[in-house]
C-alpha cells in the first residue's frame, strides 16, 4: 500500500535493518527525559518507536493521544524486549512523523479499559470503544463465525438468495415497525420479522434449497439475549423436506461451528442431538429451553402430597425438585425461597432428610408420612433437600426456575460444555392469558395427521411439525414442516376465527401460491447473534454486535429513533398526535 509498508502487528526481529512505513493511532506515550517511547496501534496490532531527537520528543509530546500518525524509519532490535508483545523483539527508529488525523477532543474514556466505562458512554463513542482491542476482537470473530456458516451452508448445497426489507404487514406475533408510503398516502410497508413468506414462495418457485444470513425487524424489549429493534438469523428452506431432513442437516450445522469456534477443551455434542417433547420438557425441567447441563430434574408429587396440608388443597398441581447431598443453611434455602417468590410463585415449600433418612426442617411434619413414597418418587437420599411448589396454573415455569437456580447455586451445571436437543411436538394452538384459541408456534406450521387431526381433534390435541433447537439453556433456533395445502391452511386459521378472506388478505402471496402446486418443505433459522454471544461466552447481545441499540431501543451513537421535519411527514401522509403525558412534558 502506498501509505504503509507494514501493518502495525507484523514486523518480527527478521526485519532488524528494514525501512518501513506504519499508519496507526497513537496509543500509549512513555517520557523517560532522555528519550520517548510511544506505541502505535492498527487493526493489527501494536508496535513500539523510540526518538531521542529533541524536535521529534517535542513533536510527540505535542499530539494527543488517539491522533492517527504516520512512522517512517529503521526498523531495530530493542534493548529491552516485550514478550507479551508479538513485535515486542523490534521497534522503530523513526526518520519521519507526521500527523494524519489530530484527536482534537478529550477522550471520554481510556480506550485500552473502555469496557470498564458505562455502557450509556461506550455506546455514544462507539467508533473509540470499537477501538480497544478486546471489543475489536468480538467483532472479528462473529465476521468468522458468519463466514463459517454461510460456507457450510454452501458446501451443504444451498443457494444464498436475499429477499425484500420493504414488505407487507403481517401477524406473525410480534410488533412491526412500518414504513409509510409516499406513493400510496393510507399505506404502509413493513420491516420483514422474518423472511418466511418470501423462503416459502422460493421453495414453490422450485428452489430446492434456500438460505441467507437475513435481517430481522421486531419491533419488542431488549433482553440479555435479544437485541432490540434487529436481529439477524441463518434463515433456510428445503424442499421436499421432513423435519428428519431439517435436524441431519442442521445437526451438522450447529455442531460444526461450535467445535470450530468453542474454546479449547469444551465438549459439543454431535448429531443426532437428543428429542424432547414439548410437554415432555415441560414436566421434566419446567421449561421448553431446558438446560441439559443441569441434572436436576422435576417430578410431579401431587398424588403423594395432595390432602397432606392446606397449602396442597384446592386442585393445586404439586411439582418437587430433589437433590442428594446438601449442605447449604437455613439462610440459603430462605434466600431461595424468596427468589421464587419474586417469580412469581406463592410460596416455596422445603424439606430435608438426617442421616437417618427422616424428613426435617420446613414442612417436615407434613410430610412425615409419606416420605418413603417422596424417597423413592424422587430418589432421595440421606442430607437430601427438596423443594416443592404448589399453584392452580403455571407450576411446571416455577418448578423450571428454582430447578435452574438450585443447579446454578449448588454449582451442579457441567462446565465447559456444550450440550444440544430439539424440543419437538409442540401444541398447534394454545389459549392467550386473555383465555383466546391462537397459534402456539407459527401459523405456517403443518398440523400433525393433517386434515383430518383439525377436523377430528380438540384443538389442543393436535401437535404440530414444529421443533426448536436448544443449546445450554437458550433456543438457538425455531422451525417447522410448512402447511403447502390451502385447504389444510384454511382449516388451520378457521379454528382460531380467522376466514379464508383473512388468509386472502394477510398471506394472499402465499395462500395464492399454493394452488399452482406446492411442495412439501420445511425450514429452520438459527440466531446469529445468539450462536456468537454464546461461543465468546457473553453474557450481553450488545457486545458482539458492531452497533448495538441500548436496552430502551435507542441508537445512542446516531440518535435514534430521531424526529423528522414536517415536510418529511407531509411527504408521506403522516400526521403525529402526541400521547397527552407527552404533549405536557414537552409543553
Amino acid at each position: 500500500m502506498i501509505m504503509r509498508t507494514h501493518n502495525c502487528g507484523e514486523l518480527r526481529d527478521g526485519d532488524v535493518g528494514k525501512r518501513v512505513k506504519l499508519c496507526g493511532w497513537l496509543s500509549g506515550i512513555r517520557d523517560l527525559g532522555a528519550v520517548i517511547f510511544f506505541v502505535i496501534r492498527d487493526f493489527y496490532g501494536y508496535t513500539q518507536a523510540v526518538v531521542s531527537d529533541e524536535d521529534k520528543k517535542e513533536l510527540i509530546r505535542s499530539i494527543p493521544r488517539e491522533s492517527t500518525v504516520s512512522v517512517e524509519g529503521t526498523v531495530m532490535l530493542r534493548s529491552a524486549p516485550n514478550p507479551d508483545m508479538p513485535t515486542g523483539l523490534i521497534e522503530i527508529d523513526p526518520e519521519k512523523i507526521e500527523v494524519l488525523g489530530k484527536c482534537y477532543e478529550q477522550l471520554p474514556f481510556e480506550v485500552a479499559t473502555s469496557t470498564q466505562s458505562r455502557e450509556d458512554v461506550r455506546l455514544k463513542y462507539r467508533f473509540l470503544d470499537l477501538r480497544n482491542p478486546e471489543v475489536k476482537d468480538k467483532i472479528v470473530f462473529r465476521s468468522k463465525v458468519v463466514s463459517w456458516l454461510r460456507n457450510k451452508m454452501t458446501e451443504l448445497g444451498f443457494l444464498e438468495i436475499t429477499t425484500p426489507i420493504l414488505t407487507s404487514s403481517s401477524p406473525e406475533g410480534a410488533r412491526d415497525y412500518i414504513v409509510p408510503s409516499r406513493l400510496y398516502p393510507g399505506h404502509f410497508y413493513a420491516l420483514p420479522q422474518a423472511p418466511q413468506q418470501y423462503k416459502q414462495l422460493l421453495m414453490t418457485s422450485g428452489f430446492d434449497k434456500y438460505f441467507q444470513i437475513a435481517p430481522c425487524f421486531r419491533d419488542e424489549d431488549a433482553r440479555a439475549d435479544r437485541s432490540p429493534g434487529e436481529f439477524y438469523q441463518l434463515d433456510t428452506e428445503m424442499c421436499f423436506a421432513t423435519q428428519e431432513d431439517v435436524f441431519e442437516v442442521m445437526e451438522q450445522v450447529l455442531s460444526g461451528v461450535f467445535k470450530e469456534f468453542a474454546p479449547k477443551g469444551y465438549k459439543v455434542d454431535e448429531g443426532p442431538f437428543r428429542r424432547i417433547a414439548y410437554r415432555d420438557a415441560m414436566r421434566d425441567y419446567g421449561t421448553d429451553k431446558p438446560d441439559l447441563r443441569n441434572p436436576l430434574i422435576v417430578k410431579d408429587v401431587t398424588d403423594i402430597l395432595k390432602g397432606k396440608a392446606p397449602f396442597f388443597d384446592g386442585g393445586k398441581t404439586i411439582k418437587a425438585i430433589a437433590v442428594n447431598g446438601f449442605n447449604e443453611t437455613r439462610k440459603w434455602i430462605d434466600a431461595l425461597a424468596e427468589r421464587a417468590k419474586q417469580n412469581g410463585a406463592s410460596a416455596m415449600y422445603w424439606f430435608k432428610l438426617d442421616e437417618n433418612g427422616a424428613a426435617v426442617g420446613g414442612i417436615a411434619k407434613f410430610v412425615a408420612d409419606c416420605t418413603q413414597a417422596l424417597k423413592e418418587r424422587l430418589d432421595l437420599q440421606a442430607g437430601g433437600f427438596v423443594a416443592i411448589l404448589a399453584e392452580d396454573k403455571g407450576v411446571e415455569k416455577q418448578a423450571g426456575y428454582v430447578r435452574t437456580e438450585l443447579g446454578a447455586g449448588l454449582n451442579l451445571i457441567e462446565k465447559d460444555a456444550f450440550r444440544f436437543c430439539w424440543i419437538v411436538d409442540f401444541p398447534m394452538y394454545e389459549y392467550d392469558d386473555e383465555g383466546v384459541l391462537g397459534f402456539c408456534h407459527n401459523p405456517f406450521s403443518m398440523p400433525q395427521g393433517g386434515l383430518e387431526a383439525l377436523n377430528g381433534k380438540d384443538p389442543l390435541d393436535i401437535l404440530a411439525y414444529q421443533y426448536d433447537s436448544v443449546v445450554n439453556g437458550v433456543e438457538l433456533s425455531s422451525g417447522a414442516v410448512r402447511n403447502h395445502e390451502p385447504a389444510i391452511m384454511e382449516r388451520a386459521f378457521e379454528i382460531v376465527g380467522y376466514g379464508k378472506d383473512v388468509i386472502e388478505e394477510k398471506f394472499s402471496a402465499l395462500y395464492n401460491a399454493f394452488k399452482y402446486g406446492a411442495p412439501p418443505h420445511a425450514g429452520i433459522a438459527p440466531g446469529v447473534d445468539r450462536i456468537v454471544m454464546l461461543l465468546s461466552g457473553e453474557q450481553s447481545i450488545r457486545e458482539i454486535i458492531t452497533f448495538p441499540m441500548d436496552r430502551n431501543a435507542r441508537d445512542i451513537l446516531m440518535g435514534a429513533p430521531s424526529a423528522v421535519t414536517q415536510k418529511q411527514l407531509d411527504d408521506v401522509h403522516i400526521k403525529i398526535v402526541m400521547p397527552k403525558s407527552d404533549e405536557k412534558s414537552a409543553r
